[in-house]
């Protein structure tokens, strides 16, 4: 579909700058497909501006957009984050070449296509389904400690004494706050199920706020700073993964870009890494993932090269590309999936079934509620004295005067 609409579309000579958190080794390979294949389709050309870390990304675009010179292309997240430029008409509409293409058919699950496609109309393009919910452990790691994989975040606490007395980190975690929300976040749809953490972050439902369900969920989190590390505090996501990748810990709770990680590495699922689901018995794929937002230009050349770089971040072969090498899903499913690995072909698997599907709560939540609940989960991680109570009392709270 994609070459049917840029057949269409006449030549132009323009520049699309393109606004980016990708930094690692493996995120630098995956947005590389998008520069190479977009420079290839023409005289138009990417221009990259990669700025570490999401936040920071994020307030470059938008002090851009404030100043009256927004970039071509900026990356978000799926949710609430753009809302404004929608209300502002900043945007590009991008529901022309969303209907010429079939974006409502093929984009999927609905979870994905929802947050760009708004009141009828296609803001912004999903580029993959991100799950951030995996245990990756070494396998080397825990022959070394005389113990099988873990089955679930409980079963890897109990294994954890193991893997310390044979002189490893059992438990690798970095110390931004988004990293340990996103593990906190995992650990929540396995000790709720997904229906009581659905109420517990759409409704707010304060009732399972303050279940002892959720206070576990607490302890388990406590469990597992027990076993971390000394250089958890401020260490990004990726030297944590380094740190399983080496064999030097057992276990990262990371999203499923850390197999760019392994990739880059030369590693082998099944052999030197695997890709767990937190509960191996009733496992689970969350959706969240990386969209892409066009600023309106003056330009109409740039305009017109706006529209072939969304065109081609959703065509077939990009997708596979891209995805491959970035960790993520496709958010097609009619793509060559042939090269995919173990973990890959697991997460697509887990996909299949509607029931294992998992809503990004940043759907419901805003930026500031998100904020003051990734430093209250940051909080409770550096200070041991914290109570549990306490903090599962200060959760509800924020919960129960969320906007």
């Amino acid at each position: 579909m994609a070459t049917a609409f840029l057949g269409t579309t006449a030549v132009h000579a323009a520049d699309v700058e393109v606004i980016h958190w990708w930094t690692s080794g493996g995120e630098q390979a995956a947005v590389s497909v998008f520069a190479d294949e977009f420079d290839k389709l023409g005289a138009d050309k990417w221009v990259d501006t990669a700025i570490a870390l999401g936040e920071n990304a994020r307030a470059a675009t938008m002090q851009r957009v404030l100043g009256g010179n927004p970039p071509g292309a900026a990356q978000f997240n799926p949710g609430r984050q753009y809302e404004e430029l929608i209300a502002a008409g900043l945007l590009l509409d991008l529901t022309p070449l969303a209907e010429a293409e079939g974006w409502d058919k093929i984009v999927r699950p609905d979870v994905i296509a929802a947050p760009c496609h708004i009141d009828g109309k296609w803001w912004c393009v999903p580029v993959n389904i991100h799950s951030e919910a995996w245990m990756w452990a070494s396998v080397p790691a825990f022959k070394k400690a005389g113990v099988d994989l873990p089955t679930s975040v409980n079963d890897f606490v109990a294994k954890a004494p193991k893997l310390k007395e044979a002189g490893l980190i059992p438990y690798a975690q970095g110390g931004e706050s988004w990293q340990l929300n996103a593990a906190f976040g995992g650990i929540t749809i396995a000790g709720l199920g997904i229906e009581k953490r659905d109420e517990l972050l759409r409704d707010h439902n304060q009732e399972v706020a303050n279940s002892p369900e959720f206070t576990q969920v607490f302890q388990t989190f406590r469990d597992l700073k027990s076993f971390s590390d000394p250089g958890s505090p401020g260490r990004n996501w990726n030297d944590t993964t380094n740190l399983v990748l080496t064999d030097q810990a057992g276990v990262q709770i990371m999203g499923d870009w850390a197999r760019g990680e392994f990739g880059v590495a030369g590693k082998k699922p099944g052999v030197d890494y695997a890709c767990l689901p937190l509960d191996s018995k009733k496992p689970f794929v969350t959706t969240g993932g990386d969209i892409f937002v066009f600023f309106k230009q003056a330009d109409p050349e740039v305009e017109a090269a706006q529209l072939k770089l969304a065109s081609m971040m959703i065509s077939p072969r990009v997708q596979a590309l891209f995805n491959i090498a970035k960790g993520s899903m496709p958010v097609r499913d009619d793509v060559d999936m042939s090269l995919a690995d173990e973990c890959m072909k697991l997460g697509l698997e887990i996909l299949k079934d509607p029931a294992n599907v998992v809503t990004s709560a940043n759907n419901w939540i805003s930026n500031d509620t998100n904020g003051q609940l990734q430093d209250l989960i940051a909080e409770f991680w550096a200070n041991d004295d914290m109570p549990i109570a306490d903090a599962q009392k200060r959760y509800a709270e924020i919960l129960a005067t969320a906007d």
